[in-house]
């Protein structure tokens, strides 16, 4: 499989024998960290990082592996760039892309990170954008598969706002997968209809499915993973919270929700989480609104069940597999 110079924004740009590669580089690779073998076979090679938005688990994921593969790492935080604001995109494409090997951009809207492959001459990463996550599809996808052992025919429930990256995200994953996904929310939350019935015709050839539901015990009914994201994004206003807390309470995913989708579920979120009132926000949000857990209960986040840091460590082994795939 040469995957060499390619760009990886989003999973539809992806076959599902491209996407098992990059999981089976991925373990390799964990594997040989784990027992301490170098992999810094791209030794005087640099990537830019490009964060609009901040991330713990992205950041260090990207700057983590780049070192691991032996390459420098260049942060260009918000202040960092002036990328669509005194330079436009294009220009910063071809700045950037005649200095460094490869580009990573976290942000906003995916028609920048598209835009920035337009214009460079190297490889571009997508670290996130409002419509798409696909690095974290990879290490949810290498987390599935490390705890069942297999992937297609394996039943995903997503709880929450599913319009947005993690709902759109999940919904290709699983239908590229084989997979049987479901978005169980408020039908003004399900994803949006064309990518719906894009991933309809994907599934038609894996053998997966895709079903929108407001039914939780429906929706959650034999499920093998239980997925949430929190309730609202960064850069969302702080007034969405109400109508977010109001609107998808339900949705929650508590011990009722593991507990009807049966024994053997898995618990998975792509962090930050709210299952407690130990950050700040959740600290004011438990104050404004009277609760102390979000889109989570504690007792499922802190449970046997739930794999969210090794999901988390999955973030840099997978990333590392798309970083040494494309370079």
């Amino acid at each position: 499989m040469n995957l060499k110079g390619r760009d990886f924004l989003k999973l539809l740009d992806f076959t599902p024998e491209e996407i098992l590669y990059l999981l089976d580089l991925a373990a390799d690779l964990k594997e040989k960290k784990k027992k301490g073998i170098p992999v810094d076979t791209l030794r005087g090679k640099n990537v830019a990082l490009i964060f609009e938005k901040t991330s713990t688990r992205t950041r260090c994921s990207f700057e983590v592996a780049a070192h691991d593969l032996g390459m420098g790492t260049t942060y260009l935080d918000p202040s960092g760039s002036q990328i669509g604001k005194k330079e436009s995109i294009a220009d910063t494409a071809r700045v950037l892309s005649s200095m460094f090997e490869g580009i990573e951009y976290r942000g906003y809207g995916q028609d920048i990170v598209e835009e920035l492959a337009k214009y460079s001459k190297v490889p571009v990463w997508n670290g996130l954008t409002n419509e798409f996550h696909p690095t974290q599809m990879l290490a949810d996808l290498l987390t599935i598969r490390e705890h069942f052992g297999y992937l297609k025919g394996i039943k995903l429930t997503y709880m929450g706002d599913a319009r947005y990256n993690m709902g759109n995200s999940l919904m290709v994953a699983c239908a590229k997968m084989g997979m049987h996904f479901t978005a169980c929310t408020t039908k003004e939350y399900f994803p949006q209809q064309s990518l719906v019935e894009e991933c309809g015709r994907i599934v038609a050839q894996t053998g997966g499915s895709v079903t929108l539901t407001e039914d939780v015990k429906e929706g959650t009914a034999g499920a093998n993973v239980v997925y949430t994201d929190v309730w609202v994004s960064m850069g969302e206003p702080d007034e969405i919270w109400e109508e977010r807390i109001r609107v998808l309470s339900p949705y929650q995913v508590n011990r009722g929700v593991m507990e009807n989708a049966g024994e053997g579920a898995i618990f998975m979120h792509c962090l930050p989480a709210f299952h407690d009132l130990k950050t700040k926000i959740g600290a004011q949000m438990g104050e404004r609104f009277g609760i102390a857990e979000m889109e989570v209960t504690d007792e499922v986040f802190e449970a046997p069940y739930s794999l969210v840091f090794e999901e988390a460590e999955n973030r840099m082994h997978t990333i590392k597999a798309v970083m040494a795939a494309t370079l």
